[in-house]
């Protein structure tokens, strides 16, 4: 069966809110919301077949455009490649103008709209940033405390809370004015133990690759309500992690760190080919810092990931 080509678009409005389209109950997955585009043609390209999809449903030409993500699925009838782009910048006035139903909706809110299978991991995408900052080692509680505010007022909105030098109690002390600094304005990704889950419902939780090898035949360990994600340096790690159904994944080192230097790095075409099988967003970490934001999305990369490189000073 030959996979179709399809590109679709996660189109920002100036407000942040992001266009959905409900599909016609006569089509294929009719009934549920999607993402506008439609199938490549032979030998179109992809940004081609964008700028055309979008003219034609909607009725606007796109002036912007970047990767997003892509994703491969399998239908019992169909296999799909969706070629996803973010659309931040298009002139016209968006409308139905195949009488589709449109409607404009705040990232948050996108997981109460039914999507087809193949859009899940799409969703997370649109929700995610394209940046993932992560404590440093070695601090002191009230400047960590004072980092992270500072990172939060300067627009990071996803703060991992890695401090593997600080015991459980004190871990949970700072987690705890963490999740207070964040509330409202950034999504916290705390790591742990599992037994903690119960203790921190507006934290997300990332996994260590141990943990991943531990829990993966287990399957997810809290509703998709929350976030999940998981530290991967290979392509055995993303198996897993795509098995366990994370939201999202850290894949390191790119190149060589200073804090790892041990590490082999895996260099850009080895984590171009990671990501191609690999159906969720992936932050690229290690030796990659905010000016390597571009070439992470021409990978095939939600964004970068970093700690000395995305903190601020305090």
């Amino acid at each position: 069966m030959k996979r179709i080509h399809v590109v679709a678009a996660v189109i920002r409005g100036g407000d942040g809110r992001i266009l959905i389209a409900r599909r016609a109950d006569s089509q294929h997955q009719g009934g549920l919301w999607e993402f506008p585009g439609g199938k490549v043609e032979e030998g179109e390209g992809v940004e081609s077949a964008l700028v055309r999809e979008l003219r034609e449903e909607l009725g606007i030409e796109v002036t912007r455009s970047r990767p997003l993500i892509k994703v491969s699925h399998d239908y019992p009838d169909k296999q799909v490649l969706l070629d996803v782009h973010e659309v931040d910048a298009f002139t016209g006035e968006p409308h139905g103008a195949e009488g589709q139903p449109l409607a404009w909706v705040a990232p948050r809110d996108l997981g109460q709209y039914a999507f087809p299978e193949a859009n899940k991991p799409i969703v997370a995408a649109a929700r995610l940033p394209d940046q993932y900052l992560i404590t440093p080692d070695g601090l002191e509680v009230p400047e960590m405390l004072k980092g992270i505010q500072k990172a939060v007022a300067s627009g990071i909105r996803l703060i991992q809370l890695r401090a593997p030098d600080m015991y459980d109690p004190k871990y949970r002390d700072v987690a705890v004015d963490a999740v207070g600094l964040c509330a409202g304005k950034a999504q916290l990704m705390l790591k742990g133990p599992l037994e903690w889950l119960g203790d921190f419902p507006a934290a997300g939780w990332h996994l260590t690759a141990a943990q991943l090898r531990k829990y993966a035949a287990k399957g997810r360990p809290f509703p998709t309500a929350r976030w999940l994600a998981a530290s991967c340096h290979n392509a055995e790690e993303l198996a897993l992690a795509e098995r366990m159904g994370v939201d999202f994944v850290t894949l390191s080192p790119v190149q060589p760190t200073q804090t790892h230097p041990e590490a082999a790095p895996l260099g850009w075409d080895a984590a171009r080919q990671m990501i191609a099988g690999f159906n969720q967003p992936v932050f690229l970490l290690g030796g990659v810092g905010p000016s390597e934001r571009e070439r992470a999305w021409d990978v095939g990369a939600q964004g970068v990931a970093g700690i000395r490189a995305f903190w601020p000073e305090v």
